[in-house]
């Protein structure tokens, strides 16, 4: 009897914890509406999925992206959504641009309550077909970029005393995975100005979280970058970035990261295959370490041939299994506005 009265208790405890938790998360997702969210890559794949989740809290929204065509379609798809949005042309690696862009959406908006470091460029490639280039463009948007919009809100943040970043970054910047490594070393950057970021500036009420995301069905596959036996690289990276038990719906990881914001959690790894790789790396490195060495293996060998190639380039010079295996990824495609 003592124990199933142990027992009560500890199950009454529980459920009062999980009560007040999703009371409080409840509480927190309705201070959302009306606050100025600005996202960084929002024309298209995650960055417009996360667009709609803040959109369908009430938020205002602005989002940028170099592309202005694909800005507007976002902005026009946003608006039937949204109480308010609008579409600044950015290129993030510049740091006049981005200067600019906040200023913009400062100007209209009046502030800025919470910053998406959303932006990102992949290029898949064996080491081997790599340059300094290809390592200086990936650290140019995927660090440099969130660095020069972060220095630019951070000001106002301190001076009203409240304020929310961040910052996309990875699975990749936690594990770096073969035939991605100009991508991994600028999100492992990303990973650890985050996390610094958060340690220093929670001080003046700035809170920071840290999205580490796995593969994503975006259909933004057909951006990357290939080098090096491009079909080949495209081919292995197309599939997984579709199949479902490899890879998270965007929507359903854009819904993940606003649980984490709204609970102010200072990280989160979205996907159960990334959270098992995080996992795996830090309890049994060696063996991480030699998965990834058959992986590597097992991955398209590099070329004499340099030249870079978009993926909706090579979409023609696949067959019908590559088509097949990456069904999902192109209806993904078509939601998230990434052009074919």
């Amino acid at each position: 009897m003592r124990y199933a009265k142990s027992a009560a208790c500890v199950i009454a405890a529980g459920a009062s914890i999980a009560l007040f938790g999703a009371v409080r998360m409840r509480a927190r997702r309705k201070k959302l509406a009306g606050q100025v969210v600005v996202i960084t890559g929002g024309s298209r794949g995650f960055g417009l999925a996360l667009a709609r989740e803040f959109a369908s809290l009430g938020c205002r929204i602005a989002i940028c992206a170099r592309n202005r065509d694909e800005l507007e379609q976002a902005r026009a798809s946003l608006a039937l959504a949204a109480s308010e949005v609008i579409a600044v042309t950015c290129d993030i690696s510049d740091r006049d641009e981005v200067a600019t862009m906040i200023d913009a959406v400062r100007r209209h908006y009046g502030h800025i309550d919470i910053l998406v470091n959303n932006a990102g460029q992949i290029m898949v490639s064996p080491l081997e077909n790599l340059d300094r280039a290809d390592f200086e463009r990936a650290m140019a948007v995927m660090f440099w970029g969130p660095l020069y919009t972060t220095l630019a809100v951070l000001p106002w943040m301190k001076a009203r005393g409240q304020g929310r970043i961040v910052n996309v970054t990875s699975i990749g910047g936690k594990v770096s995975v073969p035939h991605l490594a100009s991508y991994s070393c600028a999100k492992a950057a990303a990973v650890a100005f985050s996390t610094g970021l958060r340690n220093e500036v929670q001080q003046f009420g700035i809170e920071v979280t840290t999205i580490i995301p796995g593969l994503m069905r975006t259909g933004s596959h057909v951006n990357a970058y290939f080098k090096g036996n491009q079909v080949a690289e495209a081919s292995w990276f197309g599939a997984g970035a579709s199949l479902p038990l490899l890879s998270v719906s965007a929507e359903h990881a854009a819904r993940l990261t606003l649980k984490a914001v709204c609970a102010g959690k200072t990280e989160a790894v979205l996907g159960v295959p990334a959270q098992i790789l995080v996992q795996a790396q830090t309890l049994f490195p060696e063996w991480t370490a030699e998965v990834l060495r058959m992986s590597n293996a097992l991955l398209p060998e590099g070329s004499t041939e340099d030249t870079m190639y978009l993926g909706r380039d090579l979409e023609d010079r696949h067959g019908s299994l590559y088509r097949l295996l990456t069904t999902l990824g192109k209806r993904a495609g078509h939601r998230l506005n990434q052009p074919v």
